[in-house]
């Protein structure tokens, strides 16, 4: 079994299955320790920050664990951006109520910092919805700041 841990908009199971069609939803956990940020606006020059994730002790991160296909990896990596060194693999423990399991994550490798648009934030929070993430934890995505359009 291969576990990748989903979040920001791969928690969409339609997204992922259009990624990675022979990887089922496996379950999903939480990312303990850890905490969903954006950053990337400077680097990327994008219109805003992109998701990621950071150590953060007390803090915790909704995500959607699918059980990747060899064949749905490389493809996946490639949106993710690994060969190009936008994002890099971890391995992390993540508890779900079936006890850990250890899968892989996405972690953006520039600096934490910068605010992502109305629209992606928007498009995270329905995407956790859609994978079953608790109405508190959709609702405090729904209430971060975002960037507001420039003139």
């Amino acid at each position: 079994m291969h576990l990748y841990a989903a979040y920001g908009s791969n928690l969409d199971p339609g997204r992922m299955h259009a990624y990675c069609p022979y990887s089922p939803m496996y379950g999903t956990g939480w990312l303990e320790g850890w905490r969903l940020t954006f950053a990337g606006e400077v680097e990327l020059g994008w219109e805003g920050a992109v998701c990621t994730i950071v150590e953060s002790p007390g803090d915790r991160v909704f995500v959607a664990l699918y059980d990747v296909h060899p064949r749905d990896a490389e493809q996946l990596d490639e949106v993710e951006g690994v060969a190009a060194g936008t994002y890099r693999k971890l391995h992390l423990r993540v508890a779900t109520l079936d006890g850990d399991v250890t899968a892989w994550v996405y972690v953006f490798t520039g600096y934490e910092g910068g605010l992502p648009t109305a629209w992606y934030l928007a498009e995270i929070a329905a995407a956790a919805e859609k994978a079953g993430a608790p109405a508190d934890y959709v609702k405090a995505l729904r209430n971060r700041p975002t960037r507001t359009a420039s003139a």
